[in-house]
């Protein structure tokens, strides 16, 4: 029997509702998983975009009469929101209390308080949870070789676009994905209206920086320590078929791929990141 997947959205014509649902029935046709983006819900119709009963007639998806129905007639669920999490802890909250596998997708939070209730909430119901940014899954990223991993690596440089509230994250990620959870500060050297530039510090000394330029690509610069040559990736590409494949292995075995912990990182380095961005040139530190 196809199992469901339920999206459930601040409003449904938005850019991830609007590419999910064929993106995800591909990914499972490719790999032989019986499941079908079934049914959505939203809190409200986007101003000036498609209507929610519109927007599900075109994308082939049922229209659940509440947000308890979608819950109980799904296998899984997605909690979209992408551009508007400051509303997740109100969508997720009955989908974490049902013991189905959950993806909150990026941002996780708001903030690092939001995202730790989050888990606590999951956790009471007993429901696996999951969430990232697409860019951890580069295929550049994923193609690193083995021996590249958050011990060996000395000092990793990122950059890419947007606005800080909404496209940090991504780069976040990235550096969290490969140097790990154990981030202890950030200090801002960005110049007065030019671009965001973060440097920050690790356990046992090692370094990452972030630079937020308008129209970058999304690039990745990486030194392992001692006297191994560096790898540099001029445009990080083909990250969504990856999250994808990666979102039904998790409807299909409850395990999240990413740990707690390093989503946990990302949000605290955000919330640093922002004060930083304000007291320049002052190491903050981040909450562990």
């Amino acid at each position: 029997m196809t199992k469901k997947i339920g999206l459930i959205d601040y409003f449904l014509d938005e850019w991830h509702a609007n590419n999910y649902p064929a993106w995800l029935r591909g990914s499972a046709a490719e790999q032989g998983l019986d499941w079908d983006v079934a049914y959505a819900w939203a809190e409200r119709d986007k101003p000036g975009g498609l209507h929610t009963d519109d927007w599900c007639v075109a994308h082939h998806v049922q229209r659940a009469g509440s947000l308890a129905e979608l819950v109980e007639r799904s296998d899984a669920l997605i909690v979209l929101s992408p551009d508007h999490p400051e509303h997740h802890l109100r969508l997720s909250e009955l989908a974490l209390q049902s013991g189905k596998p959950v993806y909150i997708d990026k941002t996780f939070a708001p903030d690092l308080a939001t995202a730790a209730k989050l888990f606590e909430m999951a956790a009471a119901g007993g429901t696996p949870i999951f969430s990232t940014s697409a860019l951890r899954y580069s295929e550049q990223v994923i193609a690193l070789p083995a021996g590249i991993h958050a011990d060996s690596i000395s000092h990793l440089s990122v950059t890419g676009p947007g606005a800080f509230e909404n496209y940090a994250v991504h780069q976040m990620e990235m550096i969290v994905a490969l140097l790990g959870a154990a981030v202890t500060r950030v200090k801002s050297l960005s110049a007065p209206n030019g671009g965001r530039h973060l440097l920050i510090e690790f356990e046992g000394g090692r370094q990452a920086s972030f630079l937020q330029i308008n129209n970058a690509p999304f690039q990745l610069l990486l030194q392992p320590k001692g006297e191994a040559e560096g790898y540099i990736v001029p445009e990080c590409t083909g990250f969504f078929p990856e999250l994808m494949k990666q979102m039904l292995l998790f409807f299909e075995s409850g395990v999240p791929p990413v740990p707690r912990e390093q989503t946990l990182a990302v949000m605290a380095l955000l919330d640093a990141g922002r004060l930083a961005l304000v007291r320049r040139d002052e190491w903050i530190s981040v909450a562990r």
